[in-house]
């Protein structure tokens, strides 16, 4: 009997359970739960919300709706968990290597810092600022979108400090220059405080903060007087600086205490309560830095080898069909008999009552 096939559910006809109805619940603005439930910044949900798919009780939203724990809320037709109570995000620390870049997306197929990150249930991990492939130092990733908007967002200028390498000098004129500021292609920029910080021979190090997070800002502003950026470190991202201990290509969580202390900082509700029990085993593990492993996530050069030879193997595939015999049409050949060998000789050609007769005259004669 032949399988019937399975009939898709209309999302917003799935019966789900009934939820107690609070009528003094104070409705809560929809890309800020969804940014709480780690889905994105603030502003990449309103973008989310703006493309129709995310529903409330199957009805398509609007940006700036708000919504009440009875709402069911769903992203590409699948229920997303809204915590209208805070809960304590995860921060990590990392300390980027040179030769990994930060995203997710990449056509190159390069290595990334979010192949190394440990899986989150319910959430996913976001990297407070971005630094470039040839860029190392600290980066910071967290499950709460209000704090990794809180660090980026242009108007709270967080400070991003570096350690630069150049090769050359800097004159004090061009100190000066690049603390009260410089024409880029993209608008004016300066660094808030530079410092020198020494060196050997050409190369001279230079402790430098400012507050924006543009593209190679740093790398640019060096760039401007002739002097390239032989190396560049990220050391301190507002409160956050980078721990000795933490040696590049490490990571590390951050404390429930100190996550709470960062919240603090960013002017964000934090839980009311107790923290949860934590066992010692636990409280050991978070606080020691551990080097992660790298997912196995297929280079560029791999996937077009693989490409390549399914390719090759569909192309001979008909090849080999034609010359394959068919042998469902070939004829059966039979066996063939046995056929004696043996010489005949000239009585076998002579008829029996000739071959009396001539015995009888061989007795005569």
């Amino acid at each position: 009997m032949a399988r019937p096939f399975k009939q898709q559910r209309d999302p917003g006809a799935t019966k789900s359970r009934p939820v107690a109805i609070d009528p003094d619940a104070v409705p809560q603005r929809l890309h800020k739960l969804l940014a709480l439930a780690g889905l994105g910044s603030r502003r990449d949900m309103e973008t989310l919300i703006a493309s129709g798919r995310v529903t409330i009780n199957g009805k398509v939203a609007e940006v700036g709706a708000g919504v009440v724990p009875s709402d069911v809320v769903r992203v590409d037709s699948r229920p997303v968990r809204l915590s209208f109570t805070p809960e304590l995000p995860q921060v990590l620390l990392y300390h980027k290597p040179e030769g990994e870049i930060v995203s997710q997306d990449d056509p190159e197929k390069r290595a990334s810092v979010f192949d190394k990150l440990p899986r989150v249930k319910g959430a996913k991990w976001i990297a407070i600022g971005r630094l470039d492939i040839n860029t190392s130092g600290l980066l910071i990733f967290t499950t709460s979108g209000e704090l990794a908007n809180r660090f980026m967002h242009p108007r709270y200028e967080v400070e991003r400090e570096y350690a630069v390498r150049i090769f050359g000098e800097l004159t004090d004129e061009q100190i000066s220059q690049l603390t009260q500021g410089i024409e880029l292609e993209d608008g004016p920029a300066n660094f808030d405080h530079i410092h020198a910080q020494g060196g050997e021979g050409s190369n001279h190090w230079y402790q430098v903060i400012l507050r924006e997070g543009r593209n190679r800002e740093v790398r640019r502003l060096f760039e401007a007087f002739q002097l390239p950026v032989s190396r560049l470190m990220r050391v301190r991202f507002g409160p956050i600086t980078l721990p000795s201990r933490l040696k590049r290509g490490m990571m590390m969580a951050l404390q429930p205490k100190e996550v709470v202390s960062l919240l603090e900082w960013a002017g964000l509700e934090a839980p009311k309560g107790p923290l949860k029990q934590r066992s010692k085993r636990e409280i050991e593990k978070a606080a020691t830095a551990f080097t992660p492993k790298a997912r196995n996530v297929p280079t560029a050069h791999e996937d077009a080898r693989t490409q390549a030879a399914t390719s090759r193997k569909r192309s001979e595939q008909p090849e080999q069909a034609l010359e394959k015999p068919d042998r469902s049409r070939a004829p059966t050949s039979a066996k063939k008999p046995v056929v004696s060998r043996r010489v005949r000789q000239s009585s076998d050609l002579t008829p029996p009552r000739q071959q009396k007769r001539s015995d009888r005259n061989r007795g005569r004669g």
